[in-house]
């Protein structure tokens, strides 16, 4: 329970900050870089969301581990980066 009251308290007070930047920036005169960067940060992370899924749902997921055999490479061998040098095999 106190997780979820902390969860939303953080909720309001970032999205009152929000608000706030976003009315000052259409409203004050006076309004600059902060306001800016509070209003620009908010609506970027409001995008974020809607394009992550859990890693459980997510199509084409693989599960832990399982990047190597998917991109071809042995399962105890990293060859390391394209391009770092001569292949090892």
């Amino acid at each position: 329970m106190a997780r979820r009251s902390v969860r939303w308290g953080a909720a309001l007070a970032f999205g009152a900050a929000w608000w706030w930047a976003v009315l000052r920036l259409a409203l004050a005169p006076g309004a600059g870089p902060v306001e800016g960067a509070v209003a620009a940060g908010g609506w970027g992370l409001s995008l974020l969301p809607v394009h992550c899924v859990p890693k459980g749902r997510a199509a084409g997921a693989l599960a832990t581990g399982r990047w190597r055999g998917a991109w071809g490479w042995a399962a105890g061998r990293d060859r390391g980066v394209v391009g770092d040098g001569p292949d090892p095999s």
